[in-house]
């Protein structure tokens, strides 16, 4: 799955430790999501695209493989 999560941080001028806090997760998780070793929760994924006033579908893309 591919994200935009480090676009949108970079749009609000927002640390990986700042959305951490604010998404009430660790730092490590906010940039394991961004390096696409780590895939959110529904609730996660629900959290930041309303910390970011996106859609979902707008931070999170699926990719070919991911079909498989």
């Amino acid at each position: 799955m591919k994200n935009n999560i480090k676009v949108e941080r970079a749009k609000q001028n927002i640390t990986q430790a700042v959305l951490a806090k604010r998404a009430e997760v660790s730092r490590q998780t906010i940039n394991a999501m961004e390096a696409g070793k780590y895939v959110p929760s529904t609730v996660l994924a629900l959290k930041l695209a309303e910390i970011f006033k996106v859609e979902v579908s707008e931070l999170f893309q699926l990719e070919a493989s991911d079909w498989k």
